[in-house]
């Protein structure tokens, strides 16, 4: 069985309504990014930064996976599938994907600022005064700027026995998740579905120029015809 490594990026949960990471100003919900998305900006005011992430939560539990969610959850029918997302969201998992890899955190998982291996599911509001069981404050668990990505490790290996490499909604220039279609091997073929494809053209790159649900169907019909 065929194994596909799906990169995934805010494009791919757009279409179910979740904002994408930040405006072309740089501004995230009309917050400086480093403010709500660094370690500096949690010690210089963690009640901010735990009202933003409050925020995001909310609107996450109202939304639902989108037809590209569920059509790569699909694929596990006839191929083994990786899934590495830089999305904090559980919008795969809820349209039934098996094997996802969370780059950078997940929204419904606080961890405690003390020990970082001390986390659990959330899916209320943080605030502060909710404290680990060792009294140290809990945060979301999410990577932020200027934080080590714990997981890269292990993305950089599941590319490394990718058949098909997929990229979707992701516009390559956050490291080091944009590295990794670099780990594929080289004769690999790499499809990079988006609407706006900002890619310097590479060998057995394939550029499908559509939303993430229209090019998840696209893909799906090419490899299809490849069967």
């Amino acid at each position: 069985m065929k194994h596909i490594v799906v990169l995934t990026g805010a494009g791919m949960s757009a279409e179910s309504g979740l904002n994408t990471f930040r405006d072309s100003n740089g501004l995230w919900e009309g917050h400086d990014v480093m403010a709500v998305a660094s370690p500096q900006g949690f010690r210089s005011n963690p009640e901010l930064v735990l009202e933003f992430y409050n925020q995001r939560r909310r609107q996450l539990l109202d939304v639902e996976p989108n037809e590209g969610h569920i059509a790569l959850a699909g694929l596990e029918k006839n191929y083994q599938v990786s899934i590495i997302t830089q999305n904090v969201d559980d919008l795969h998992e809820r349209a039934g994907s098996s094997n996802i890899l969370h780059l950078h955190g997940e929204l419904l998982k606080v961890r405690s600022t003390f020990d970082a291996n001390e986390s659990r599911i959330c899916k209320e509001d943080l605030t502060l005064g909710d404290l680990c069981k060792k009294g140290y404050q809990m945060r979301p668990d999410i990577v932020w700027f200027g934080e080590d990505v714990p997981l890269i490790t292990k993305a950089i290996s599941i590319c490394e026995q990718a058949d098909i490499l997929v990229i979707i909604g992701t516009s390559l220039q956050v490291y080091p998740a944009a590295s990794l279609m670099h780990y594929a091997p080289p004769d690999v073929p790499v499809y990079y579905i988006d609407p706006n494809p900002a890619v310097t053209n590479k060998m057995n790159l394939r550029v499908i120029k559509a939303s993430a649900t229209e090019g998840v169907k696209q893909l799906i019909n090419r490899l299809n015809q490849q069967h």
